[in-house]
């Protein structure tokens, strides 16, 4: 009798553990085919154009070496614990951002609304850039370069023609939306499959090259050794924030993938190599910049003073140049990796966004997705209009752009804000062993203390600085 009992008890516990997870894939919502896909694009959506020219930027400016390391020490520790936290979140809840908080009571889910607002904002302005380099990639492919290295003049041109410029949007808008359109198993997760890999291999095969480049390898010294003498308060606060912004945390996307995975999957192992993939990356990209450009200009303060587009768009053409008869292949297999690196994001933010639509109005999937086809496709128009028609539009001051703003607002305001009200959510208000039993359904959760005092106390207090600091500098306040 007692073995009845404890049968009819464990029957009765297992429909009790059946999350909302499972009865939504049971429902028909997505799912990963395994953990190894789940993996492949988690890291795809971090590897985006923040790593392939943020990253070389900043290493070049805070002394090389000294960023690389504080940058690793802070993504296997801050980086990878509020990783943990929204893969834990969305695997939990089954749901993406908005759901996820809403589980846990009506009142919290202004949480994952402004989570929500995130990838909406970026996406628009990350597929004007997508468009960019869209048009460079072309330019290589047709062998018109010559106009690239007129010391920016011919990209200037380019994004203030608002026509030229909306077509390359619109052309990198489709190959987005078609893999999104495919679903999770047979889009995002094919196209990861062949993007990540040859993005990894041409960005190996670069950076080999890099390296035979006459002054190369004193680049090479000065992107590994650590300087001391580099070491700063903004060169801490710039790799604090770098790793907030590579590993695309506070978007909703780790939430929303989180809920796509299974129970089964060990999500202390899954994050890690997430984290260790990113890092891997962004670690190439820089040895494909920052040698090259050395030997080019001579020193990292060269290199450290040109940032973004202007490095991506300017400078590196001008480098391939003097590369000779090689120039165009060197330069568009750059391009190309150059392309996968934002397809692989821009499918993150559109999932998102679609999967955000679909749970909250219970619509179809392709129904959801062509609201974030219009809405995408609207603001985007607008933001390439920001650079021609509507360039008298100066919200931070002169100078800056439409596109300026939606990244402040988006990175350097909303971002923080919704992980730090995230960490105090977790940590404080429904306790971190909501989580931490989430973890270890799959496996052992040894450094769960370590995890929850780092959520509780650290990520909190960094959290703040980043974004005391961002608008600082964004006010003029303070220089990073």
């Amino acid at each position: 009798m007692s073995d009845v009992c404890q049968t009819i008890k464990g029957i009765q516990r297992k429909k009790n553990e059946m999350t909302s997870t499972e009865s939504a894939q049971a429902a028909g919502r997505a799912s990963w085919s395994g953990k190894l896909a789940f993996v492949l694009a988690a890291a795809a959506s971090a590897v985006g154009l923040g790593s392939m020219w943020r990253f070389p930027y900043l290493a070049a400016k805070y002394g090389g070496g000294t960023f690389l390391l504080t940058y690793l020490v802070f993504v296997f520790t801050i980086g990878i614990a509020l990783l943990l936290l929204e893969t834990a979140l969305g695997r939990k809840t089954g749901q993406s951002s908005i759901g996820a908080f809403k589980a846990y009571g009506k009142k919290y889910a202004f949480i994952g609304i402004l989570m929500s607002a995130v990838p909406f904002i970026i996406v628009p302005y990350y597929c004007v850039i997508g468009g960019w380099v869209t048009k460079f990639l072309a330019c290589y492919v047709t062998g018109d370069i010559a106009s690239l290295t007129d010391g920016g003049d011919y990209f200037s041109a380019f994004i203030a023609n608002g026509p030229e410029s909306i077509i390359f949007m619109l052309v990198f808008m489709f190959l987005t939306y078609f893999i999104v359109s495919r679903g999770v198993k047979g889009g995002i997760e094919k196209a990861n499959l062949i993007m990540m890999p040859a993005l990894i291999i041409m960005a190996a095969g670069v950076a080999i090259y890099a390296l035979t480049l006459p002054g190369a390898l004193e680049g090479l010294s000065y992107y590994f050794v650590p300087d001391p003498s580099a070491f700063s308060p903004e060169m801490v606060i710039s790799a604090l924030g770098q790793t907030f912004f590579t590993l695309s945390l506070a978007m909703g996307i780790m939430v929303t993938y989180g809920s796509y995975l299974e129970k089964s999957a060990k999500l202390t192992s899954s994050v890690g190599q997430i984290a260790g993939t990113t890092f891997g990356v962004s670690l190439l990209a820089g040895l494909m910049i920052i040698p090259a450009a050395f030997a080019a200009m001579g020193s990292g303060e060269a290199v450290a003073q040109n940032s973004g587009p202007t490095l991506m768009f300017v400078v590196l053409p001008q480098v391939f140049s003097g590369l000779g008869n090689i120039a165009p292949i060197i330069g568009g297999v750059f391009f190309i990796l150059v392309l996968f690196a934002a397809l692989t994001s821009s499918i993150s933010l559109v999932e998102t966004c679609t999967s955000i639509i679909q749970d909250a109005t219970h619509c179809k999937r392709r129904t959801a997705l062509v609201v974030v086809v219009l809405w995408t496709t609207l603001m985007g128009i607008i933001v390439n209009l920001g650079f021609g028609t509507l360039s008298f539009i100066a919200p931070l001051g002169e100078g800056s752009t439409i596109l300026d703003f939606l990244d402040f607002i988006s990175n350097s305001v909303m971002m923080p804000v919704v992980a730090l009200l995230t960490c105090i959510f977790i940590g404080w208000i429904v306790g971190t062993k909501s989580i931490e039993d989430e973890v270890k359904l799959s496996a052992p959760f040894k450094l769960s203390r370590v995890w929850a005092a780092m959520i509780k106390y650290i990520a909190p207090v960094v959290l703040v600085i980043i974004l005391i600091a961002y608008i600082a500098q964004t006010m003029g306040l303070f220089t990073m």
